[in-house]
């Protein structure tokens, strides 16, 4: 008599398919954000990343090419967790005013400042890489300042009746931007303790926005008036 044939299904491997890759992706991302908030691009490692994000170290080469590849990738993932591209394109959508596009930005960043963002890895690792650039974050800033610094020229341009490459365009923009620096890069809680009632709380924002803008356009305004007087 024949002994009955058992039928063994042979054990498969997990399909690594789009889901599974950009999950993984995205834990190391996360992962690499919290050590370089903590540590710095310098002082951090592929290992120790690796297995924050509970993956293997190969996963960091396979993903991003090394860990300068995955640098560049945390800074584009925290400044478009803050000013995305895509974010100045809904916050202006359907406004032909450019005060209007001016609150707009500035309430949609503010609020995202103010936010829960504030106490997560993003605002860290943006405030330390503009402290302490390193070599591995130049291709990042060409790639992700260049576009939106165009925006901003654009903008202001528009607003005071000026070429986009005009030096005054510049310098309005280093005095637009200064204030987000400084949401970036201050201790919270040393600003509360110096300027108690300036308001740096989810509640806050309407009223700091509008500030921030009424204190942008009056500056905008003169710039413009001086720029017709001299024709």
């Amino acid at each position: 008599m024949a002994r009955p044939t058992i039928s063994r299904a042979r054990p498969t491997s997990r399909p690594k398919n789009e889901e599974y890759r950009q999950n993984t992706r995205q834990h190391l991302l996360e992962a690499a954000g919290h050590v370089f908030a903590e540590k710095g691009f310098e002082r951090s490692t592929a290992k120790e990343i690796s297995e924050r994000a509970h993956t293997n170290t190969a996963a960091v080469n396979y993903y991003f090419g090394g860990i300068e590849g995955l640098y560049e990738a945390v800074l584009e993932e925290a400044r478009n967790r803050i000013f995305s591209v895509q974010t100045i394109g809904k916050a202006i959508e359907g406004k032909t005013d450019p005060r209007a596009k001016l609150e707009a930005v500035f309430r949609a960043v503010i609020e995202t400042l103010l936010g829960p963002l504030s106490s997560s890895w993003v605002l860290r690792v943006l405030g330390r890489d503009l402290v302490t650039p390193t070599p591995a974050s130049d291709a990042a800033k060409d790639k992700l300042i260049l576009p939106r610094a165009l925006i901003l020229r654009r903008f202001i341009g528009e607003f005071v009746g000026l070429p986009e490459d005009h030096p005054t365009v510049a310098r309005a923009c280093v005095s637009l931007m200064a204030p987000f620096c400084m949401l970036v890069l201050a201790d919270r809680r040393r600003m509360k303790r110096a300027l108690p009632n300036l308001g740096l709380d989810p509640k806050d924002v309407p009223e700091l926005s509008r500030h921030m803008v009424e204190f942008a356009v009056a500056g905008l305004e003169a710039v413009k008036r001086e720029a017709q007087q001299r024709g």
